[in-house]
C-alpha cells in the first residue's frame, strides 16, 4: 500500500467513526434548552468532533455564486489542492463557495470536508459535499468554530456573511486573542475596493494601524499563491505523500 492510499484507508476509517460520533451528539441539540445552554452545547459539540482534525483550513464565501462563476471553479480548485495535500477544509455547509470548498476537499480525497452549517430561514440548505455536517443554530458559536480550529483563512468573493466572518477574525487577530495566522484574500479585483477604503479613509484617520493592512492581509489570486503560503505552516509529518 502505497502512502497516498493508506492515509486514504485511515481518513476512511477515521470519517466513520465521525459520522457515528456527529450521529449520536446530534441527539442531544434536540433537547430543548435556553440560548446559553444550547451555544455551549454547539461549541462541546464542535469540540467533539474537530479537536482531532487538524490541520485545518477555512474557506469564507458567498451562497449566491453559481456553480458556474469562475470563483466557484478556483474555489473547488483549491480546496482539492490543500485537500490532496492531507488538510481537511472548513465551510460554511452551504451553497455556492461553500459548497465548491466541500467538493473540491471531497475530491482531494486526503483531507476531511466539514461544513459548519447554519439554521436560517433561508438561502442556507446543507450541501451534498461535506463529510463532516455540524449544525449551528447561533452565529457565535459558529465562528469561535471557524476561529478555534483553523490555521489560516481563506476568503473568497462574498456579502454581509463573509466580511462579517473575514473582520471577526482580523480583529480577533489584531487584539491578541488569536496567533497572527494567514488570512489571504482570493482575488484581487474583487478585494481592492476594500482595501482601498481600508488605506485612504480608515488609515488615516488612526482607526487602524499600519501593521493590520501589511501584516494581516494577504491578496492572493491563484491556487498556487495559497499553497506557497499555507503549506510551509503544516508539520511534513502531516502532508499527505
Amino acid at each position: 500500500m502505497c502512502a497516498s492510499e493508506e492515509s486514504a484507508f485511515y481518513t476512511g476509517l477515521k470519517l466513520q467513526e465521525l459520522r457515528l460520533l456527529v450521529d449520536k451528539l446530534t441527539m442531544t441539540l434536540k433537547i430543548p434548552s435556553g440560548v446559553g445552554q444550547r451555544i455551549n452545547r454547539e461549541l462541546e459539540f464542535a469540540k467533539a468532533v474537530l479537536e482531532s482534525l487538524t490541520p485545518a483550513v477555512s474557506i469564507y464565501g458567498s451562497a449566491r455564486l453559481a456553480a458556474d462563476d469562475p470563483y466557484y471553479a478556483e474555489t473547488v480548485a483549491l480546496a482539492r489542492a490543500l485537500s490532496a495535500a492531507g488538510i481537511s477544509v472548513i465551510s460554511g455547509g452551504g451553497p455556492g463557495i461553500m459548497e465548491a470548498a466541500n467538493r473540491g476537499a471531497q475530491q482531494g480525497l486526503l483531507g476531511l470536508s466539514i461544513g459548519l452549517n447554519i439554521c436560517l430561514p433561508c438561502e442556507q440548505k446543507p450541501n451534498a459535499y461535506q463529510d463532516v455536517c455540524i449544525e449551528f443554530e447561533h452565529f457565535s458559536s459558529r465562528k469561535v468554530t471557524f476561529c478555534k480550529y483553523s490555521m489560516a483563512f481563506i476568503a473568497m468573493p462574498g456579502g454581509f456573511g463573509t466580511l462579517d466572518e473575514l473582520f471577526e477574525v482580523l480583529t480577533l487577530i489584531q487584539t491578541g486573542k488569536m496567533s497572527n495566522i494567514p488570512v489571504l484574500l482570493f482575488g484581487g479585483e474583487f478585494w481592492a475596493g476594500l482595501l482601498e477604503w481600508l488605506r485612504t479613509i480608515v488609515l488615516p484617520r488612526g482607526l487602524i494601524a499600519r501593521e493590520d493592512l501589511e501584516e494581516r492581509l494577504t491578496i492572493v489570486n491563484s491556487v498556487e499563491e495559497v499553497l506557497q503560503i499555507v503549506l510551509p505552516r503544516i508539520p511534513e509529518r502531516v502532508l499527505a505523500a
